[in-house]
């Protein structure tokens, strides 16, 4: 049962967002947002982009920000501009970090700064993503934290792009989804509620994947260095 707590939790929540946002729907008009958003053409993707990246580098939550994307641009375009935004954030408030700030940085991260070059020395971009899908600080504290790491910055865009996907793609759709509510579209609700559920099901499980594949990766490394010292002798 507790194995199962996450994702209860998730779905739950879900459930209640989207629930919530079908009884007030009559109070959004979800039609004026895109009509402003296809009148405003590319500066639309342009202003939302900046507030994704300003939103990321003051240590601002991102997740309302990855909802309106599904809601204004859809779940694949939404998806991407989401992606592209984050990572944006992440690499100006890692250069922040490395070459501007770091005293206080190092100040603010404390004994989790040691934690961290200590992962990435040891596991490199391994680390990098296990902390994007199981972050064991917040996004926007671990974007400055790995300035301040040895791990390139292409790399650590790389690693950030492709590991926020799941969970950004996720909250993506449940923008959609409300959207869908929002403006009546009545037929389509149950499947893409059940899709998105789904994903959140999936994120929750994604973690102890890679848990699973990091401590098999170290039994190994384990076993190698035993065997390399028993030949040595």
């Amino acid at each position: 049962m507790k194995k199962l707590l996450p994702q209860m939790v998730l779905a739950g929540i879900f459930v209640a967002g989207v629930a919530a946002a079908f009884y007030y729907r009559d109070e959004f008009n979800v039609a004026v947002i895109q009509q402003w958003a296809e009148q405003a053409g590319p500066w639309a993707i342009v202003f939302f982009m900046l507030a994704y990246i300003v939103v990321t580098a003051l240590f601002l939550p991102g997740s309302v920000l990855n909802l309106a994307g599904g809601a204004v641009f859809g779940p694949v375009w939404g998806t991407f501009y989401n992606l592209a935004g984050s990572t944006l954030g992440a690499m100006l408030a890692f250069l922040i970090a490395r070459y501007v700030a770091s005293d206080w940085v190092e100040r603010t991260a404390g004994r989790r700064l040691k934690r961290l070059i200590r992962g990435v020395e040891h596991e490199g971009w391994r680390f990098v993503a296990f902390t994007r899908l199981m972050p064991i600080a917040p996004f926007n504290f671990l974007n400055y934290a790995f300035g301040l790491t040895r791990i390139k910055l292409s790399h650590y865009l790389i690693v950030t792009y492709i590991f926020l996907f799941p969970s950004t793609f996720a909250l993506t759709y449940m923008g959609f989804v409300g959207r869908e509510a929002l403006s009546g579209q009545e037929e389509n609700l149950i499947r893409n509620s059940m899709i998105a559920i789904t994903l959140f099901a999936l994120i929750a499980y994604l973690p102890r994947v890679f848990i699973k594949y990091r401590r098999a990766r170290a039994r190994h490394a384990a076993q190698r260095a035993h065997l390399h010292r028993a030949h040595s002798r």
